[in-house]
C-alpha cells in the first residue's frame, strides 16, 4: 500500500492557489483512476483506490498547512505503514512553472508543510516538486504562493495534471523515470506550435518564346515571275 499526500490549505478560498497544487494532483489522479469520494479521516480528506496492481491511499490534510505532519503521521500508524511507503506532492519555488521533479528524501528547503513532515515522520520519503516559479524576492514569497495561478497559467497547469494522472500507476510501482516521462509528454505535446500548411512553391519562371523566323524564299527570278502570272 502506498499514501500519496498532497499539501495545500482547505477552504475554497485557497482551493486556486499556487500553494495547492498539491491538492491539484490528488485530484486529478482520482477523477482520472476512479477513486472512491472523498472522506474526513486522520484530520484530512482522504480517498481510496488502486493504481495498478497498488493500492493507493489519497491524503490531503485539512490541518493547514504547516501542521500537515499531524494528519500524515496518523494515517501511517493506522495503516502500520512508514515514511519509505509516501508521496508527498508540493509546490517548488525553484522549478519554472511547468517543470516537475521527482526527490527521494532531503531536506525541507524552507517548505512549512514539509518542515512539519521531518519533525514528525523525519525526511526519508518522496517527493514530487511541482514547479510554480519564484516571485524574485523572499518578501513577495507569501503573497505570491497564496495567490491563485493566473490565467496564463492554465495551459501548463492543465497538461501537468494529465501528465501526473497519466504516470499515476507507474509512480505507484516506484517508477519515478517513467512517471516523469508521462507528464513529459504531456507538457511536450501543449508545448507543441499549430501546424501550418506550407505555402506552394512558385511555379519555374520561363523564357520568353523566341520569335519563329520566315522561311528563307530560294525560287530563282524567273520562276518568282513565273509564279505571279499562275
Amino acid at each position: 500500500m502506498k499514501v500519496f499526500v498532497g499539501l495545500g490549505n482547505p477552504g475554497a478560498k485557497y482551493a486556486a492557489n499556487r500553494h495547492n497544487i498539491g491538492f491539484m494532483a490528488l485530484d486529478a489522479i482520482a477523477s482520472a483512476h476512479g477513486f472512491g469520494p472523498w472522506r474526513a479521516k486522520f484530520q484530512a480528506e482522504i480517498s481510496e483506490g488502486r493504481l495498478g496492481a497498488e493500492k493507493v491511499i489519497l491524503l490531503k490534510p485539512q490541518t493547514y498547512m504547516n501542521l500537515s505532519g499531524q494528519a500524515v503521521i496518523e494515517a501511517l500508524r493506522f495503516f502500520k505503514l512508514e515514511a519509505a511507503d509516501l508521496v508527498v506532492f508540493h509546490d517548488e519555488l525553484d522549478l519554472a512553472p511547468g517543470k516537475l521533479r521527482c526527490k527521494q528524501a532531503g531536506g525541507h528547503a524552507g517548505h512549512n508543510g514539509l518542515r512539519s513532515l521531518h519533525a514528525h515522520i523525519g525526511p526519508e520519503y518522496a517527493r514530487v516538486r511541482l514547479g510554480i516559479g519564484h516571485p524574485g524576492h523572499k518578501d513577495r514569497v507569501s503573497a505570491y504562493v497564496l495567490s491563485d495561478f493566473s490565467k496564463a497559467d492554465q495551459g501548463w497547469l492543465d497538461d501537468m495534471m494529465r501528465g501526473i494522472a497519466d504516470g499515476a500507476v507507474a509512480l505507484a510501482a516506484g517508477d519515478t523515470a517513467k512517471f516523469s516521462n508521462a507528464v513529459a509528454l504531456r507538457m511536450g505535446a501543449g508545448a507543441k506550435p499549430l501546424s501550418q500548411t506550407p505555402a506552394p512553391a512558385p511555379a519555374p519562371s520561363r523564357a520568353p518564346a523566341a520569335p519563329i523566323a520566315a522561311p528563307q524564299d530560294t525560287r530563282s527570278a524567273l520562276q518568282k515571275l513565273v509564279d505571279r502570272f499562275r
